[in-house]
């Protein structure tokens, strides 16, 4: 499953970051694993944007994050 497929106040676990979306560079995907967003790390989607679409309010470890979809297509999760 892929983060942006959790629902509002939906909790998992990270299983790991992919290159799942065209609009991400390398880079970017350094970026959300130097975030936090690294295996067997808890993450909470707290809630999405307007219309349910972007941002999507996301908390993993302690900290609170806003990501595009683009960026949440990228993050794999797990149950936790």
């Amino acid at each position: 499953m892929i983060l942006s497929e959790l629902p509002d106040d939906g909790r998992a676990v990270v299983r790991g970051v992919t290159p799942a979306s065209p609009e991400l560079s390398p880079g970017d995907l350094r970026r959300l694993a130097e975030l936090g967003f690294i295996p067997g790390e808890p993450v909470h989607l707290l809630r999405r944007g307007p219309g349910g679409r972007e941002p999507l309010a996301v908390r993993v470890g302690d900290t609170l994050f806003a990501l595009r979809l683009a960026e949440a297509r990228c993050i794999e999760v797990g149950t936790a």
